[in-house]
């Protein structure tokens, strides 16, 4: 964690995190660094951050719909699976729970879900944590 102050030296390296199945089913931050007290997570590479996303051929095509289980939207914005979605909106509308109800009906199904909190206050990342901690979920 930077503050005020650290000292700080360039190491050449491109920004980049760890990966790899171990990843699976844990919370971690920014960094890939585990924050669910689970210990230490043996990563199967590194890849950066930034790199230029396959083309349109190169991808695998979406033609497999996945349920949320909320039947507004499943019926109104079918979500194929593979397909990544971002749920935008005002404060106070309900993102955090579309995206938990969405992740906690795919238990028991073949699907890896990946919930990215971006800006967050980390008491409302614990919260959400929380949640799929209880549901049994990760």
């Amino acid at each position: 964690m930077l503050n005020r102050g650290t000292k700080v030296k360039r190491t050449h390296k491109k920004a980049g995190v760890p990966v790899g199945e171990g990843f699976i089913g844990r919370i971690v931050n920014s960094l890939g660094e585990p924050i669910d007290g689970k210990g230490e997570i043996k990563a199967d590479g590194y890849r950066p951050v930034e790199q230029p996303a396959p083309s349109i051929v190169d991808r695998q095509s979406v033609d497999t719909p996945l349920a949320t289980g909320i039947l507004s939207i499943d019926s109104m914005f079918p979500i194929g699976r593979g397909q990544r979605e971002l749920i935008i909106g005002d404060r106070q509308t309900g993102k955090t729970s579309i995206a938990l109800d969405t992740i906690l009906n795919q238990k028991g199904k073949d699907v890896i879900c990946i919930y990215n909190a971006i800006g967050p206050k980390s008491f409302k990342c614990r919260k959400a944590c929380k949640y799929n901690l209880k549901k049994q979920v990760l």
